[in-house]
């Protein structure tokens, strides 16, 4: 079935409706694997790319947010091992109260992981490749960096 005859009703009522700047302005919502960024929005309607350089500072953008999330991963490795080192070595009747409060401190953290992991696949599902490449290398780099002691192997649900 043709539609075409509805895009061209659509010609010229851009600025009804109180939207201001037109389509050309929209985000798209591209649910298909694309290298195209026009009118390319990456999580928020505030982050719209709208030039190449625009592009190249979200692209950094999203692979310093790759690097982050390995080291906050990084972060929470060294702070389960500083706890389980301070359990050692503190007197038996306060052992409890440490453990009560290191538990809360991990879980605070374990929640930081997966509200960033669960943000850095927002920013994989825009679909672009040219981000989900970012998000891919800013894990790489991430990795090198921080993931010493590490298995390669992840053990959490998405990125």
């Amino acid at each position: 079935m043709d539609h075409s005859h509805h895009m061209h009703a659509m010609e010229g009522h851009e600025g009804h409706g109180g939207h201001g700047g037109g389509m050309q302005d929209m985000c798209s919502m591209n649910m298909l694997f694309t290298w195209d960024t026009t009118n390319l929005c990456i999580v928020f309607r505030q982050w719209h790319v709208r030039s190449t350089a625009s592009l190249i500072f979200s692209l950094i953008a999203v692979v310093l947010l790759g690097i982050g999330y390995e080291a906050l991963r990084s972060v929470s490795r060294r702070y389960e091992a500083s706890l389980a080192t301070r359990l050692e070595t503190v007197p038996r009747q306060n052992r409890e109260t440490v453990s009560k409060r290191g538990h809360v401190i991990k879980a605070t953290l374990y929640a930081i992981q997966n509200f960033y992991a669960f943000m850095l696949m927002l920013v994989f599902m825009t679909y672009n490749g040219w981000v989900m490449v970012a998000v891919s290398l800013g894990a790489f780099v991430g990795y090198l960096l921080f993931g010493h002691s590490t298995s390669a192997t992840k053990d959490n649900a998405c990125h």
